[in-house]
């Protein structure tokens, strides 16, 4: 008897406390059954303004809060919010939380991409830093600043794999390889919601945008693309599967028709892929009006048969279309969207705000600017981002420049704050940033230095006097590129090349007889093959953000060392597009199907960058005996044979050089390293090859197989071959 008084006394101790709120209400209930509870209560049309997503503070007139937030629906279930201060933003949020009838707290989400008010290098830079642990630190910091200022949910990372640098996106993204783009986005990932989502230190990742969006049509936004399923699956949904892996909890659907059935309306990717397979219960929203736009595309003849085919796709919330607001209702009422589809869909948006706090905390401590926003660690990230991501594209040894008394900086990018910042720039100011000038004025302090613009960034202006100080310096800098706008949504070119006037500059100064050390400040991969010959160094700075000028001046004085590569491909011509590293083999070889009027080789290759010392590597060597039955390890040694220590990253690339499945790329990367290695000193790097996760390639349904037979491991200039 004492024995089942003890236990019964146990298990009532274990049952929940009954606060007398509903169970939704209680933090101590599991997710899903608050998520349940919740739901059983919410009439059809809170259902459905749960599936809706609006904007805040645009164009607001934030001294009349009232009014602003009286516009919006108390049930509405997110908001974008642009403002940077958490005042509007709980304004906002205490209509939802106390005029609503069930008190479900809003989403505020932005588009934090690359820093909220701390503005660091553009993605496609960080990509090039070949440092994500360092990326997952930014991250870190930018959902401190994010989240502590009103934000929840940051529409980043981007994982679009981008080969055409027309594109104008391929700033937002890492390059042109998936394994690239899944080891940054997965660590961009860690980065915002590392704290865990209910600190006041993270916020909510969204991969975008899903799928293939990359794959744009000759580099034009919003277009049609044409992906074969192997392609979509090795290519494409190859960095979300690892996002998705590493705990993002949404995502964000597409804009581009994917061979047929656009990426807001595809059943296959939404539901399939993505929940079927992956098992992902987190939330997806549209693109911006993309719910709309399936009606440009051809898909639906009107928003209310749009709205139909994205809910049952799976888009569970619609970005400013108006489309679920208006017709969802509707929609279920008639049976043409059963109940079901609409309550799942609001089972994802909750389990996010669940997952968030929000219900517990539904505000955001109201803190002054100065305890958000530039905070040292903040600022030292910010500084070494943008040094390990600028990549040493050509230099025939005026680099570093040692004993000079005379330097002129010339060029529209010297003295030019704003466009340093790069698209997206988010709450950051030209003011915030530290122009290139500043930097190496301040690192060269026994020179003189002097500056002329020489030309804007559109190539106008007069050269006559950047000219006559080119001829009194000991060399020229000369900083070239382009407006921060020119890169990011909506800015596709049939050119790469910088304006007419820029390379003119260049001409101009080269004839003054000096050394030439061209900076490039840009969002894409440039056609450098008329300042190719005339620069006597070629230093690729991406957009780096606020703290650019102390990296980029550290390097032209050889206080550091450049250690970024290139995670896409500069083609020698803008007629080479698409021109990527892993492509599949040519039936032809030699001299066939090649260009005849160009080469058919790139500028500067994919991994391309050089230091201010060298590196040679060893023969690579297998552990044990390698098979396909069990992980094994590669070694390769690397010895730094110059005079100043640097920091080496070791890519390595597999080959399976014949598939009767389906024929893969010349070569694919798998796992890459970085470390620093002292001047005389080597270094192991080991590549831990597991044939279930490395060797093998994935069919058109998205089946992974590894055929036995031969295969190659390529590590800088090494090549081994195994036979498994």
């Amino acid at each position: 008897m004492k024995k089942f008084l003890l236990t019964g006394l146990i298990a009532l101790c274990l049952v929940p406390v009954s606060t007398g709120k509903p169970a939704y209400k209680n933090p101590r209930l599991p997710e899903e059954k608050r998520v349940e509870d919740l739901l059983s209560r919410m009439t059809l049309a809170e259902k459905v303004m749960q599936l809706n997503q609006y904007t805040l503070g645009r164009n607001d007139n934030v001294n009349n809060i009232g009014e602003v937030v009286g516009k919006l629906p108390a049930e509405l279930g997110s908001v974008i919010y642009f403002g940077s201060d958490p005042v509007l933003r709980n304004a906002m949020q205490k209509r939802a939380m106390e005029e609503s009838r069930l008190g479900i707290p809003l989403i505020f989400g932005y588009d934090d991409i690359h820093g909220f008010k701390t503005v660091y290098q553009i993605s496609l830079g960080q990509a090039c830093s070949w440092n994500p642990a360092l990326v997952e630190k930014m991250c870190a910091h930018s959902a401190r600043e994010a989240r502590r200022s009103g934000i929840d949910w940051t529409f980043s990372p981007m994982i679009d794999v981008a080969r055409d640098p027309r594109w104008g996106r391929v700033a937002e993204g890492y390059g042109e390889d998936p394994y690239v783009n899944g080891v940054f986005g997965a660590a961009s990932v860690r980065g915002y919601q590392g704290a865990g989502l209910r600190s006041l230190d993270a916020v909510a990742a969204c991969l975008k945008h899903y799928v293939g969006y990359g794959a744009s049509e000759a580099g034009r936004d919003y277009v049609y693309t044409e992906i074969s399923r192997p392609t979509l699956w090795n290519v494409y949904l190859y960095p979300y599967k690892m996002c998705v892996d590493a705990g993002a909890v949404s995502l964000m659907s597409s804009f581009n028709d994917i061979s047929g059935v656009p990426g807001s309306a595809n059943h296959y990717t939404l539901s399939e892929v993505l929940r079927d397979a992956w098992g992902f219960d987190g939330l997806v929203v549209s693109d911006w009006d993309a719910v709309r736009q399936l009606i440009n595309q051809g898909y639906c003849k009107d928003l209310e048969e749009a709205s139909e085919a994205a809910i049952t796709a799976g888009v569970d919330m619609d970005m400013m279309s108006h489309g679920y607001d208006t017709y969802l209702g509707d929609l279920v009422g008639s049976g043409k969207v059963p109940l079901s589809v609409v309550d799942e869909a609001v089972r994802r948006v909750l389990r996010v705000k669940f997952r968030l706090g929000l219900f517990e905390n539904p505000y955001t401590p109201e803190e002054a600017p100065e305890k958000r926003f530039f905070l040292p660690e903040a600022l030292e990230t910010a500084s070494q981002l943008a040094a390990e991501s600028m990549v040493l594209l050509k230099n025939d040894g005026v680099l570093p420049v040692k004993d000079v008394s005379r330097i002129a900086v010339v060029g529209p990018l010297a003295n030019n704050r704003l466009d340093l910042l790069g698209n997206w720039k988010a709450h950051g100011e030209a003011a915030d940033a530290d122009a290139f000038l500043s930097g190496i004025e301040r690192e060269f302090p026994s020179a003189e230095v002097r500056y002329e613009e020489g030309c804007n960034v559109r190539g106008e202006g007069d050269f006559s006097a950047a000219v006559e100080l080119a001829r009194w310096s000991d060399v020229v800098v000369l900083c070239l590129g382009e407006m921060l706008n020119w890169s990011g949504e909506n800015t596709s070119r049939s050119s790469i090349a910088l304006p007419a006037g820029q390379e003119r500059l260049l001409e101009a100064l080269k004839a003054a007889g000096k050394p030439v050390v061209v900076t490039l400040t840009n969002g894409r991969p440039l056609e450098l093959n008329r300042i190719e010959p005339l620069a006597n160094a070629i230093l690729e700075t991406w957009q780096p953000g606020i703290n650019g000028a102390g990296a980029l001046a550290g390097i032209l004085s050889g206080r550091i060392n450049p250690s970024g590569k290139l995670a896409i491909t500069f083609p020698w011509s803008t007629g080479q597009i698409p021109i990527y590293y892993n492509r599949h083999k040519s039936g032809r070889r030699g001299t066939q199907g090649i260009y005849k009027d160009i080469t058919s080789d790139p500028l500067y290759p994919f991994g391309h960058g050089l230091s201010y010392t060298t590196f040679e590597y060893g023969e690579p060597v297998c552990v044990g005996a390698p098979s396909l039955g069990a992980p094994f390890k590669v070694e390769v040694k690397v010895t730094n044979t110059g005079a100043a220590d640097g920091l080496e990253t070791v890519l390595w690339y597999i080959s399976d050089p014949y598939c009767r499945v389906v024929t893969r790329p010349e070569k694919e990367l798998k796992y890459f390293e970085k470390k620093l290695i002292k001047a005389g000193a080597s270094e192991t790097f080991v590549f831990e090859v597991d044939p279930a996760r490395d060797l093998g390639y994935l069919d058109g349904a998205g089946r992974y197989f590894v055929e036995a037979g031969e295969y190659h491991i390529f590590v800088g200039d090494k090549d081994i071959k195994l036979q498994l």
